[in-house]
């Protein structure tokens, strides 16, 4: 309003997801839409959020309450911005392209295997690459799923992300986000184990993976204690954001993902006192 922006406008976004969300929120909803660049400068921003469609803020202690889906006029990736992070957000963004990789493309999970320690030194090559190659995957999945405003149930870019929203709820968002979808994956992982889908060898590599990554596998937050536990509330609240019938992902192998409806409390009990344990 001070500065006469118009529909014709450029609204630039500089930063990571959250101010990049907020960006596009604010010009989504300005004019009921001003042109928008996403500049992403995290590598969870590069690989993941920065080449999606949505914008949201959180509202009422929920994550991703208010939003809007409204795509960027474009995204410039710089690799450049990567060399100012801090380990903790350097590591963190790997999360969400061992979650692409674990539901589209096992290649790529092997690959990530083998360049795991490289990723951790913060080697160059190996983390474009990765970035490009999460961001490709994301993009063909927006852009070829047939459903990128997600006017359905199903969601399976949110692998692992059912309890990393509420974990970063319960932590009061100190649990950084590509944190939470680690932990959130390996909770998954497990699960899937008990339910008789993923093998033990296949369920023991991802949580190793992100061992050697030097990301935490569970939280002390992370409990299923009663029946009112505010982790298998998340499932509740997941279900009420993508709206009609609970869709969680779950994985029947390396990069073989299958959606199911409902979810044993019992075995989401039994996952997450097993990784406790293990911690």
């Amino acid at each position: 309003n001070e500065h006469g922006i118009d529909r014709h406008s450029y609204v630039v976004g500089l930063g990571g997801g959250a101010l990049l969300d907020l960006v596009g929120y604010v010009a989504a909803i300005a004019h009921r839409g001003v042109r928008h660049i996403r500049i992403p400068t995290t590598v969870l921003s590069q690989n993941d959020s920065g080449v999606g469609v949505k914008n949201s803020i959180n509202f009422r202690g929920k994550k991703n309450f208010l939003g809007t889906f409204a795509p960027p006029l474009a995204v410039i990736n710089d690799a450049d911005f990567l060399k100012s992070l801090p380990q903790r957000a350097w590591l963190g963004g790997i999360s969400e392209a061992v979650k692409v990789s674990l539901i589209k493309d096992r290649t790529f999970f092997e690959w990530i295997e083998t360049n795991a320690t490289a990723l951790c030194n913060r080697d160059s090559e190996a983390m474009h690459y990765l970035i490009f190659r999460c961001a490709e995957l994301h993009v063909r999945h927006i852009g070829g799923y047939g459903d990128p405003f997600e006017s359905g149930s199903s969601r399976p870019l949110d692998f692992g992300h059912w309890s990393a929203h509420k974990l970063e709820q319960l932590s009061r968002f100190e649990v950084q986000h590509g944190e939470a979808v680690a932990m959130g994956i390996c909770l998954d992982c497990v699960y899937s184990r008990l339910d008789g889908r993923l093998s033990a060898e296949d369920c023991e590599r991802v949580i190793n993976l992100f061992e050697t990554l030097g990301l935490a596998i569970t939280h002390p937050l992370l409990k299923a204690d009663g029946e009112h536990s505010p982790l298998v509330a998340g499932l509740q609240e997941f279900r009420e954001h993508l709206g009609g019938r609970l869709t969680i992902m779950l994985l029947n192998g390396l990069g073989l993902a299958e959606e199911v409806h409902d979810m044993n409390t019992d075995l989401i009990r039994a996952a997450a006192e097993e990784l406790q344990a293990r911690s």
